[in-house]
């Protein structure tokens, strides 16, 4: 193995999940290059609202081998001392010195293995090991900030810690004349918003008729800072199209409810065998109380039915697919003293005086319109690539950034992409899981199989997720997807001592220290 501990690993991104990746990457002797647009490490915690608080609980948000610091005595840590942490962590596994800052990542092409010969593999990389039968690479060129040169480095494998949260914003489309040419005040994107020290924030906002568009959690957090600035004078206005269940940092019960093995027993999981799947069949009357114990403390809690915030899915469906968000704190008081206004739009369109919602309805007359409407993950990785790295979705594939592995494209892998409400435990379990599969621990199963495995998640991700499967997450079934990294990598699945702890404990990071 000594000749291929000197290959040579690219990873792109400094965030959560490549310092993760560069970590065990180095842990098994590799030579790790992480290339990273910003100056800093974080990702995007660098790039996100002063007031912003991490959503996880703190036990549930950290490095297996790196707890937080006693000095971190919330529950709930701020943007700063998520990124403090996330410093830390650089500096005591010594990651700086692999780390190209300022070093933006504008294309990556293979070289090697033709394309026609790929086709005719039946394993991954032709052989199932990480780094191929046929030793190619892969050209990664990368453009300095503020610099129209760019370099070319070589990598013997390439990991995408790109995230989908960052970077190239999501705009809503309008017809010609309806979209935000048509109106006479500023239009900004939440990126745009986050980018800005607090200061300047609030100098933007201050005065202003506010709109915010969306309710997830940046939406909520933009506008309790502009209720904060304004107050009732100038009353933010929140538009949303659909109703979601959001969680108070009052919930405790919540991974008692949601992250053990035995809430996993009441859903059906892609590849379970016959008895797991009558289980969950003769359990799901214990799933569907589950979902409506937590709807109605959460009612109870806030006045949903009084502002018709009442979602019409449950729980469980906004679980599934990761449309949870954390509540700010006093938001709904916010709401009852008029500073935060709520409305639901399906559609919206632009005129001169601000939004029109319905054609017979005078405009919502406003002055700032923030979009908080989400990233395009997808396009970001697509104008990293080019298109033949993509010709597998557009005959009926699964994209690229929905696997962890491409079936065909050899001595690649997608870290860091999925939607979890435990990201950081997520990354960390898959990036264990590369490295060992690099290290020839063990191989892939044949690309058939792959593809077949992937289907059923793709069923699971449709069976919960609905309409919204495109945005499914594999929150409610971690502990499973965990349990199959775990097999191929030879450790023990069952994590916990004892039947009880193993059925009714939460599991999270600290399960995972030891294989």
């Amino acid at each position: 193995m000594a000749d291929q501990h000197q290959k040579r690993i690219a990873i792109i991104g400094a965030g959560i999940s490549g310092l993760l990746a560069c970590k065990y990457a180095l842990s098994k002797g590799f030579q790790p290059t992480v290339f990273e647009s910003q100056n800093g490490v974080g990702g995007v915690w660098r790039r996100t609202l002063s007031t912003t608080k991490l959503q996880n609980s703190k036990p549930t948000f950290q490095f297996s081998d790196f707890p937080w610091p006693d000095s971190v005595t919330v529950e709930f840590p701020t943007h700063n001392q998520v990124l403090d942490y996330l410093q830390a962590y650089a500096d005591r596994f010594q990651l700086a010195q692999h780390i190209k800052f300022n070093a933006k990542v504008v294309g990556i092409d293979y070289r090697g293995v033709a394309e026609e010969e790929m086709e005719g593999w039946h394993l991954w990389g032709g052989n199932g090991e990480g780094f191929g039968c046929r030793g190619g690479r892969w050209e990664v060129e990368v453009a300095g900030t503020g610099s129209s040169e760019s370099e070319v480095y070589e990598a013997d494998f390439v990991v995408l810690c790109l995230g989908k949260f960052s970077d190239v914003p999501n705009f809503p489309q309008f017809a010609s004349g309806q979209g935000p040419e048509a109106f006479q005040g500023k239009v900004i994107h939440s990126m745009e918003y986050s980018d800005l020290e607090a200061e300047e924030a609030r100098n933007l906002v201050k005065g202003k008729r506010v709109t915010v568009v969306g309710f997830r959690k940046t939406a909520l957090d933009i506008a309790m800072e502009c209720s904060e600035t304004n107050g009732k004078e100038n009353p933010c206005r929140v538009l949303y199209r659909t109703e979601r269940w959001s969680f108070p940092d009052w919930f405790p019960p919540l991974p008692y409810l949601c992250f053990t093995r035995f809430a996993e027993l009441l859903i059906h999981k892609p590849g379970e065998g016959v008895f797991l799947s009558i289980l969950a069949t003769l359990l799901s009357p214990i799933r569907w109380a589950v979902s409506r114990l937590v709807e109605s403390v959460v009612k109870s809690k806030h006045p949903l039915a009084k502002h018709g915030m009442i979602p019409k899915q449950s729980f469980l469906q906004d679980f599934s697919t990761c449309l949870l968000a954390k509540l700010p704190e006093k938001f709904y008081d916010r709401v009852e003293e008029g500073s935060i206004v709520l409305t639901k739009a399906r559609n919206f369109t632009f005129c001169k005086e601000g939004i029109k919602v319905e054609d017979d309805q005078p405009p919502l007359e406003t002055d700032l319109v923030i979009l908080a409407t989400g990233f395009k993950g997808g396009k970001k990785v697509k104008d990293i690539f080019g298109s033949k790295f993509f010709r597998r979705s557009e005959t009926g594939g699964l994209p690229l950034y929905r696997q962890c592995i491409h079936p065909r494209i050899p001595q690649l892998a997608v870290l860091g992409y999925s939607e979890s409400l435990s990201n950081l435990f997520t990354s960390e379990m898959r990036s264990r899981w590369l490295m060992e599969l690099l290290d020839g621990k063990f191989k892939l199963p044949a690309i058939k199989e792959m593809e077949d495995d992937a289907a059923k998640w793709d069923g699971y991700f449709k069976c919960y997720g609905d309409e919204y499967s495109d945005r499914a997450s594999i929150s409610a079934i971690h502990i499973w997807h965990n349990d199959q990294l775990c097999k191929d990598m030879g450790w023990k699945p069952r994590r916990k001592h004892g039947l009880w702890a193993e059925l009714f404990e939460p599991y999270g990071p600290m399960d995972y220290v030891c294989p």
